[in-house]
């Protein structure tokens, strides 16, 4: 059977490599191929880095305003498509249609017009030193490279190429072998909107084409999405050439209920931080720590809602709000963790099954799992699992649960649900996260940092913190003074 060909992006517009090698892109709710797509052979690399080179020079020399006009332009570009953008979304990650639709491609905006906003306001300073006066300019770094995860592929194409394009940089990306067709439209609109060939490329292909963007030497900046041990890798190898890095990894994070909190509005927050994306969200809450006092309410609101409320099947059906899990192997992945879950004594009190719709009877779906009777230790508490599993756990006092919900190496995200607004903001200051939210859940606007703590990543995306970080500052010191040598 033949499919249709998803090409590399390079200098404008898409490029067949040289090697003719292709991999397959699978829908995850059918479980069939929908398209190939071409790795990047040495040719597309070479060619990725010229038309880079090319691109920056032409990009960077345009004023901030100029360069801000053209990144509006894509704005409305994205907005017009939003719905033929959101259909890719569900095609290549299996997510419900009504979160692409109102998510993934809005936000992506957001984060583009957001910057194209800021780009102008990036200034140096100047002080008179000694009689003679130094000035600093904010200019861009050069070609940076991007490389997504598959579960925000379009919106995480944005959030990296928002800030970068605004600073006047140029940015190879490479998304996700099992979700890449997104940040090529990206890449399209782009073009149309005006922005000069060659600023934003895009790669494909697996480990070996990230490794290639995060050693070459004419590359300055990575930011890299995905899970830890990768993110551990890739500025391993950024440091072989002093690269700068963002990194946006993963976490394992805690959702506070205090006895005082409004119940149903805390179990609206931990499905939403558990089963929105069927559980792929690196902020999740996947360990939610109930106070004894409303937890048998909790519980029992928690447990009637998931039975009744979520529906899984066909992505594309506006009622679906359970999509299906990205592979095969990552389905089997998140029930293996379910069953470690079982054998380590925490009380399955629902789903921990893989589920077979009947709009979707192929797809790689796990039905909402909940654990109860959870302690720290288990593997279900300490590990991503990165699927629809929640684990809930009863805490008695305030410092207690403060400690518990630190005591690990990640600290990605954290919310803390609570009528008390001194307890909420005295509790939330004291969360070893980048990423924290009072009596809500999940929101990243773009106009706020995210990042993460410890293991969690480095660096922040969004917010005025992101553009900082792909400008660098050249100091110019003026002498007013006749210049005086002991020589």
């Amino acid at each position: 059977m033949s499919y249709s060909r998803l090409l590399n992006f390079i200098n404008g517009s898409p490029m067949a490599n040289s090697s003719g090698e292709v991999f397959d892109v699978i829908n995850p709710a059918t479980g069939e191929v929908i398209y190939q797509v071409e790795c990047a052979d040495q040719a597309i690399k070479d060619a990725a880095i010229q038309s880079a080179k090319t691109g920056f020079r032409v990009w960077s020399a345009m004023t901030a305003m100029e360069r801000a006009r053209i990144l509006h332009k894509a704005v409305v570009l994205l907005r017009e498509r939003n719905d033929a953008l959101a259909e890719i979304e569900v095609m290549d990650t299996g997510k419900p249609w009504q979160e692409a639709e109102c998510v993934d491609v809005v936000t992506g905006a957001d984060a583009i017009e957001y910057f194209a906003s800021l780009a102008p306001t990036a200034v140096g300073q100047q002080q008179e030193v000694a009689g003679d006066f130094y000035y600093t300019r904010k200019e861009p770094l050069g070609i940076c490279a991007g490389i997504g995860a598959w579960n925000y592929p379009l919106q995480i194409a944005c959030w990296k190429s928002a800030p970068a394009l605004a600073a006047g940089n140029a940015m190879i990306f490479k998304p996700s072998e099992e979700t890449p067709k997104g940040a090529t439209m990206l890449a399209e609109i782009f073009i149309e909107a005006g922005v000069p060939a060659g600023v934003f490329n895009v790669v494909h292909g697996a480990a070996e084409v990230g490794q290639w963007l995060t050693t070459h030497n004419e590359i300055e900046k990575v930011s890299f999405t995905g899970e830890v041990n990768t993110g551990m890798k890739v500025m391993q190898s950024a440091a072989s050439n002093l690269k700068d890095v963002t990194m946006e990894l993963g976490g394992k994070s805690p959702l506070l209920v205090f006895d005082d909190a409004d119940i149903s509005e805390a179990v609206s927050a931990a499905m939403l931080g558990n089963f929105y994306t069927q559980g792929e969200v690196c902020t999740n809450c996947t360990r939610v720590f109930v106070q004894r006092g409303v937890y048998q309410q909790f519980i029992e609101e928690l447990v009637a809602r998931t039975k009744n409320n979520v529906v899984a099947g066909d992505p594309m059906d506006p009622e679906v709000n359970l999509g299906a899990l990205i592979s095969a192997k990552h389905q089997q992945l998140v029930l293996d963790y379910i069953e470690k879950g079982k054998l380590e004594g925490a009380s399955l009190l629902t789903g921990g099954h893989a589920l077979s719709p009947q709009s979707a009877p192929n797809g790689y779906f796990v039905a909402p799992t909940i654990f109860a009777d959870c302690q720290d230790d288990m593997t279900i508490c300490r590990e991503e699992i990165f699927g629809p599993v929640m684990s809930v756990l009863v805490f008695d006092d305030e410092q207690e649960v403060i400690e518990r919900a630190n005591n690990t190496q990640l600290g990605l995200a954290a919310g803390v649900m609570s009528q008390d607004l001194r307890r909420a903001h005295r509790v939330i200051h004291q969360l070893e996260a980048g990423i924290c939210w009072i009596n809500a859940y999940g929101a990243s606007p773009a106009e706020m940092p995210v990042g993460g703590y410890k293991l969690s990543g480095i660096g922040r995306e969004n917010g005025l913190e992101a553009l900082n970080q792909y400008l660098q500052t050249k100091s110019i010191y003026v002498g007013m003074n006749k210049l005086e040598s002991p020589f």
